[in-house]
């Protein structure tokens, strides 16, 4: 019974996969991916990355439609970059925890607190905070951001994890706010350990969006990205990873006779989750839900995108 259930699953899958490449010939559309989305989703992307990666790609394409498999902060970002397209996503529902840590008000009140700093938002935020703001990043590029910004006081929104980790690594006085990846910030040293026990020749590799007492214990700590790369270009065989479980179908990929072993089981986003294939089908054939910024937010927010994709 099992094998006829999986059977019928993978056929399935496999029409929704024709009917997503017949619909997006015909909406002249693309699919971007998160790192952190399903299996499934990152099979049919037609660009897959980390928020960075594909923000410039949605800066840059010649589609008519961006469908953005990830969470809502994302699609804001894509349809500030590219106001001209039409860009969806298939699950609207899909928030960010950590984005909705921080709030305009809040923001605008340590501004006046910090007439002299400047400030630096993480690119897990609103719209709105985005316009609130002199210059993003991402996890990628946070170091470079922080030390291209003309200030010796930096404002950094709103996850306390990656500003802890960057301001160990610049001269820069942060002012951090109190937000957190819920994720990422599950991971403790006891899993760490444990994991550090199990399996003895891995090396341990962490997202700067962990504890820092986490990020502590890597032998290598960088973005999704970065850890991706790092795995495919190590000696090493063996890696345990403190990062998103999606992660894990690009380092397969990449990688496909080393081994991968996640810190935690709880490594899982269900905000990342909850897109699927026929959400994605649902929303080609709809073209809903669309993602609208209002032009006022849009104007002010794009600087501060178009800046962190400036920083080299």
């Amino acid at each position: 019974m099992e094998a006829l259930a999986l059977e019928h699953k993978a056929e399935q899958n496999r029409l929704m996969k024709e009917r997503i490449l017949q619909l997006k010939k015909e909406r002249n559309a693309i699919i971007l991916a998160h790192y952190y989305q399903r299996d499934e989703i990152q099979e049919i992307a037609d660009f897959r990355g980390d928020s960075f990666l594909l923000a410039q790609k949605a800066a840059s394409t010649d589609a008519d439609v961006i469908v953005f498999c990830g969470v809502h902060f994302m699609g804001e970002s894509a349809k500030i970059l590219a106001p001209d397209k039409t860009v969806l996503i298939p699950d609207e529902r899909a928030g960010c925890p950590m984005a909705d840590m921080v709030n305009v008000d809040g923001l605008r009140r340590l501004k006046a607190q910090h007439p002299n700093a400047k400030v630096v938002a993480y690119i897990n935020t609103s719209a709105d905070v985005k316009a609130e703001t002199d210059i993003c990043c991402t996890s990628a590029n946070a170091l470079k951001v922080i030390e291209a910004v003309d200030a010796d006081e930096v404002i950094w929104v709103p996850d306390k994890n990656l500003g802890d980790y960057v301001s160990k690594h610049t001269n820069k006085k942060l002012i951090i706010w109190e937000g957190y990846c819920n994720t990422h910030d599950m991971l403790t040293v006891r899993d760490v350990e444990e994991m550090k026990a199990q399996y003895p020749h891995a090396q341990f590799v962490v997202h700067p969006e962990c504890r820092p007492e986490v990020v502590k214990l890597g032998d290598f700590v960088g973005s999704t990205t970065a850890i991706i790369k790092y795995c495919k270009e190590s000696d090493c065989q063996e890696f345990i990873v403190g990062t998103e479980d999606g992660t894990g179908y690009q380092l397969r990929l990449d990688s496909p006779h080393k081994q991968f072993h996640f810190a935690t089981k709880y490594l899982v986003c269900p905000n990342m989750k909850v897109n699927n294939l026929k959400k994605v089908v649902k929303c080609l054939e709809t073209l809903a839900p669309q993602i609208y910024v209002p032009q006022h937010i849009a104007d002010r927010a794009r600087l501060s995108l178009e800046r962190m994709l400036q920083v080299k």
